[in-house]
């Protein structure tokens, strides 16, 4: 089985390496062009028709929106049997719609969007949650077990419902464990030690461990980006309103990730949240 893989930004590179090691047949296509450096080892497409020959292809794309632009490019030369594997963050509403419309033309379509960062892809120990139909999973099922523990979720946007929902859960978490450390130091606490203290109890994740330790070196290094946070929880939104839900949190965390970009913080990494917090 082919892989043609679509976007090499944070964690289309890992995910490629670790297919390329455990002997996938992949070539790789970004949207613009990369130094040398950054993608070495990997094999690169010379055009996106090169790529779209494959029968797997794979899209790690930023947004709904380059989804959308960059099927619109490919579906012209898309042949029946092909499957196409989103795993990037993506609007549920865009999966199912690309689904409807592919399925007509005997192309498959699986959602599969991934958590776990960079780390978890380095490591190929990605959560990933799927959508689509039970057989066309079954066809990819070994390429997401090389990359991690896939979970079968239910039809078309279900994978990325899921991912929209745990993108709600990451984002409260980082806002509570900001709000902790600036609690924390405000007492003359030292904030590495309570980490230490809270290890193995019901405060502990790994939002406090890694995340936190970003927020007390304040180091923020993309791993995941403000923007990309700010995204999901926008989709959050989006799935709230259509569910006539009311999440007060939701809507706190939202307006500290906007701040951050508007003051022109969007290519930071998420946990620097901890800035409109911070009074230092």
């Amino acid at each position: 089985m082919q892989i043609g893989l679509l976007g090499l930004g944070l964690m289309g590179r890992p995910m490629a390496r670790v297919l390329l090691a455990k002997g996938w047949n992949l070539r790789a296509w970004n949207r613009s062009v990369l130094s040398p450096c950054l993608v070495e080892g990997i094999p690169l497409a010379g055009s996106l028709e090169e790529v779209a020959a494959a029968d797997v292809l794979l899209l790690m794309l930023a947004d709904s929106e380059a989804v959308d632009e960059v099927l619109k490019r490919l579906e012209p030369g898309l042949r029946p049997g092909q499957l196409v594997l989103d795993m990037g963050s993506s609007d549920p509403e865009h999966s199912r719609r690309h689904y409807q419309r592919l399925k007509t033309k005997n192309i498959g379509w699986v959602d599969a969007p991934v958590s776990g960062g960079p780390e978890g892809a380095s490591n190929a120990t990605l959560a990933i949650m799927v959508g689509g139909d039970p057989s066309d999973f079954e066809r990819v099922k070994p390429i997401l077990e090389a990359l991690g523990r896939p979970t079968y979720m239910g039809e078309a946007g279900a994978g990325h419902t899921a991912k929209v929902i745990n993108q709600l859960m990451v984002g409260l978490y980082i806002e509570a464990v900001a709000e902790a450390i600036a609690l924390a130091q405000s007492q003359g606490l030292d904030p590495r030690t309570l980490q230490a203290a809270l290890r193995g109890g019901f405060a502990d994740s790994k939002v406090l461990q890694i995340h936190g330790t970003r927020m007390i070196e304040r180091k923020f290094v993309p791993g995941a980006k403000v923007r990309t946070q700010l995204k999901d929880l926008r989709l959050a939104r989006k799935l709230v309103e259509k569910a006539g839900l009311k999440l007060p949190h939701l809507e706190s965390t939202l307006s500290l990730y906007a701040e951050l970009e508007a003051a022109g913080d969007g290519d930071l990494d998420h946990s620097a949240l901890f800035k409109r917090l911070d009074p230092a």
